[in-house]
Formats: structure tokens, C-alpha cells, sequence
């Protein structure tokens, strides 16, 4: 059973429920709109919590069954969300010499908004994603999850992501295999180099390794455009991320039959 953070503006609870035979509870959560996907539960309710672990969900719980009581009416009592596009790889010494210096600290962002899971969006590539591991990763109490850009430096300078040389899917899927329980994917981004390089490279790691790719597509070109992407080089799971920006013609023109 999965424990529990109590975050208020956005409870955090697992999903299962103990039973309802407890009559003393630690934390009652009273008064909130629980919604629970996983047992189909959208609606107000109250969750009791013991041993930091979910005890009973149920309607109108006495109050005086609990040690401490949260009214938490008018918000939303839920699951820990998941951010999966998130740049965390802001400690030193990559803040140092970074152009792309705009990674924030995960703990400072996550819990506040009911998120208890990160996914660092290939901010770190293969050269340097141990100390992204060491540094942030293992420090932070936020739960954090990574694709590895296939840039071997990943966001940590300019141009690094067009280089046909730093675009090392065999040291990706080195990482990913060392790092199983943290790498879930493979970062293509702002690529504008020659071809498909980038989104080859990464579509390579990802069949050597069963993970999916997340493309932030780099600059349009006659060759290199969105529909190319979507029809020809993504499979199915792959992410398309930044998808309505707008920067890089991600809009399709309309068409008509």
C-alpha cells in the first residue's frame, strides 16, 4: 500500500482503501472533491488516513473519529500528479555555463501543485546525466524521472543538439540500461541540422531499450516537417511535446477533402 503525502489545495492519496473497520483515524480529510481514477470516484467525500496509509474513503466520516481534522471543502483531494515535461537539472556545475539556464529546483514546484512526480524532459544527455542522478535526482524529495536527450550534453549549451557527432544513441541507451529505475524515454529536441539525424538517433536508442521517445521538434524544413514526424518516424507511444506552440509551424494548415 502506497503512502500517503497530505498536500491541501490538492490532497495526495493512494488509490486503495483498507476497509472501514478503524475507529480511531490519525488525519481526516473532510469535506473534499475526491477523485480517484483508479476506482472510479468523483465526487465529495471523506478520506481517513492511518499510519500514513489510506484507512477508509467514504462519505461523512465522524469527525471525532480522527486525531486531527483538515477540512478541506471547495478542493480537490487526489492521487499525486505526474508532470511529464518538467527541466530540473539546475544544480552546479551546469548553472555555471548553461545557455539554456532555466531549470528550476523540483521540490520548490511539485508538492505545492499536488505533483509528487517529475519527468525532466532531456535537460541532461548522456555526459552528463550522472550528475543530474547525483546532484538533483538523489537530493530530491520530489520523485524524479528522466528522458535522456540524445545530444550527449543535452540543454546544457547551444548547438550542441545539431551535431551530428554529439548525437550518441549508443551512450543514451548506456545510461538508460545503467539507470532503469529512473530513465523512462529518449529527448529529440530543437534540432536544426541537416536530415533526421536527431529523431533517427533517438528512435534508434528507443528500439534497443523498449522506451519511448518525446520530440520538441527543431527547425522546419522541406524534408524535416511535421507530417514527416508524425506519419513516418514516430510509433505509437512516442510524445510529441510543444505541440501548439506555435514557434515552428506546429499548426497544421487546414486542409479540405
Amino acid at each position: 500500500m502506497a503512502k500517503v503525502r497530505c498536500v491541501l489545495g490538492l490532497g495526495i492519496f493512494a488509490a486503495g482503501i483498507l476497509g472501514a473497520q478503524a475507529q480511531s483515524y490519525d488525519l481526516l480529510l473532510k469535506g473534499g472533491h475526491v477523485i480517484d481514477p483508479k476506482n472510479n470516484i468523483s465526487r465529495v467525500m471523506d478520506v481517513a488516513v492511518t499510519g500514513g496509509k489510506i484507512a477508509r474513503v467514504a462519505e461523512n466520516i465522524p469527525a471525532a473519529q480522527a486525531r486531527r481534522v483538515a477540512d478541506v471543502a471547495g478542493l480537490y483531494v487526489t492521487p499525486g500528479l505526474i508532470d511529464i515535461h518538467v527541466h530540473v537539472y539546475a544544480e552546479a556545475p551546469v548553472m555555471a555555463n548553461a545557455a539554456r539556464a532555466n531549470a528550476v529546483w523540483p521540490d520548490a514546484f511539485s508538492f505545492r501543485s499536488g505533483v509528487t512526480t517529475m519527468v525532466d524532459a532531456g535537460t541532461s544527455g548522456a555526459a552528463n546525466f550522472e550528475d543530474f542522478r547525483d546532484h538533483v535526482i538523489k537530493k530530491s524529495k520530489t520523485r524524479v524521472l528522466a528522458f535522456v536527450n540524445i545530444s550527449k550534453r543535452g540543454m546544457t549549451d547551444f548547438g550542441n543538439e545539431d551535431k551530428p557527432e554529439e548525437l550518441d544513441a549508443a551512450a543514451a541507451v548506456k545510461v538508460a540500461k545503467a539507470n532503469p529505475d529512473v530513465v523512462v524515454g529518449f529527448k529529440s529536441a530543437h534540432y536544426g541540422g541537416e536530415g533526421w539525424t536527431s529523431i533517427d538517433r533517438a528512435v534508434e536508442a528507443s528500439k534497443q531499450t523498449d522506451k519511448p521517445v518525446m520530440v520538441d521538434f527543431g527547425i522546419i524544413t522541406p524534408e524535416r516537417n511535421l507530417d514527416g514526424l508524425l506519419r513516418d518516424k514516430l510509433r505509437k507511444g512516442d510524445i510529441y511535446t510543444h505541440c501548439f506552440s506555435g514557434n515552428r509551424r506546429e499548426v497544421m494548415e487546414k486542409t479540405t477533402s
